[in-house]
């Protein structure tokens, strides 16, 4: 599987031990960015991400911000995009199962790196439900 990678500054402390934990697991990741700790905006790094899911390049995004409400706004802009925000294993499991997310955000203010290992893991131990949740998730405009 392929996974594109981004962060701002705020993400930035646990970008690194996230590509490794991705990549112990075997997924094939490409970073797209930050490369330090300097304060930057979130959507130099967001809009990359996104543009490559969409494309088809990649299956899936993990983008941290602060909040993470700046990775999600800006990655939803991107069409087929449905980028959520997950701060909990319960939650990362509902955005994928209910949402079929394709970009999952994490808030890297509020969660540790222990938890946002835990939010990955449960993420992508997750299967899309469909019935019901495909239905709601056609009516998302295109």
């Amino acid at each position: 599987m392929k996974i594109a990678l981004g962060c701002d500054h705020a993400g930035h402390p646990y970008k690194e031990q996230v590509l490794e934990h991705l990549q112990s697991k075997h997924f094939e990741v490409k970073d797209f960015g930050t490369y330090s700790d300097a304060s930057c905006d979130y959507a130099d790094f967001a809009h990359p991400v996104a543009s490559a899911v969409e494309k088809g390049e990649f299956q899936y995004g993990i983008l941290m911000c602060g909040s993470a409400n700046g990775v999600a706004i800006t990655a939803n802009k991107h069409q087929g995009i449905r980028a959520g925000l997950a701060w909990n294993k319960e939650v990362a499991m509902l955005v994928k199962a209910h949402n079929n997310a394709n970009i999952l955000c994490i808030p890297a203010r509020f969660v540790s790196v222990a938890e946002t290992k835990e939010i990955i893991d449960t993420f992508f131990h997750t299967t899309f439900e469909g019935g019901r949740h495909q239905k709601r998730i056609e009516k998302i405009p295109c």
